[in-house]
């Protein structure tokens, strides 16, 4: 009985080195200062365009032709109206500002500022209700998160954006140009860059 507890405690003492070792190796995504050791993470905080890692861009998305054409339109559809608009229609329009982290299911996480447009202010434009689930599509032709929905309390958030700059600069075609989300509190995946189209989801 005694050569078995031991052998627990070594599997369990092992594991944990295992684990610490991992968290310490990757952790430099999120923390500059751990940056030095992050050995087998894939994306490197501070370091991408406009100063934030990118885990899907514009070229792997297959979308370049597309945000770039100056033909490409916002679409916002509701029951009662259908709106479209150009990015120098949401540009025109009151700005806000919001300084939100961005976290991604590959580990890392970042904080930046954003400007552009509130969704509050466009759902309202478009007649969209505010206990309403919202639909989010992307120009990307296809992926898992082309397009994604968002329940009433993120979508009226006065800190979610259809955002046109990053930190000080128009956004990137990486990060999500003309306009992309990006809401408190949503995984990466779920901040849909490329937008095509905001929609009240059916009932």
């Amino acid at each position: 009985m005694s050569v078995e507890r031991g052998d627990r405690r070594t599997f369990l003492v092992g594991v944990g080195a295992a684990v610490t070792t991992l968290v310490g190796l990757t952790a430099g995504q999120s923390f500059d200062v751990l940056a030095p050791v992050n050995l087998f993470a894939p994306r490197v905080k501070g370091q991408g365009p406009q100063g934030l890692p990118v885990n899907r861009t514009a070229g792997q998305a297959g979308v370049q032709d597309v945000i770039l054409d100056p033909a490409w339109r916002l679409h916002l559809e509701s029951p009662s109206r259908s709106i479209v608009l150009s990015r120098d229609d949401l540009t025109r329009m009151p700005q806000a500002e919001a300084v939100l982290p961005i976290a991604c299911v590959e580990g890392w996480s970042t904080t930046a500022h954003w400007r552009g447009v509130q969704l509050a202010y466009l759902l309202q434009l478009a007649g969209v209700g505010p206990d309403r689930t919202v639909r989010l599509e992307s120009v990307q032709p296809r992926g898992p998160y082309r397009v994604t929905t968002m329940p009433p309390h993120y979508a009226w958030d006065p800190l979610t954006l259809v955002a046109l700059e990053l930190n000080g600069q128009t956004l990137d075609a990486d990060h999500g140009f003309p306009c992309r989300i990006i809401a408190p509190g949503r995984p990466g995946v779920l901040q849909t860059k490329w937008l095509h189209s905001i929609r009240e989801e059916p009932t």
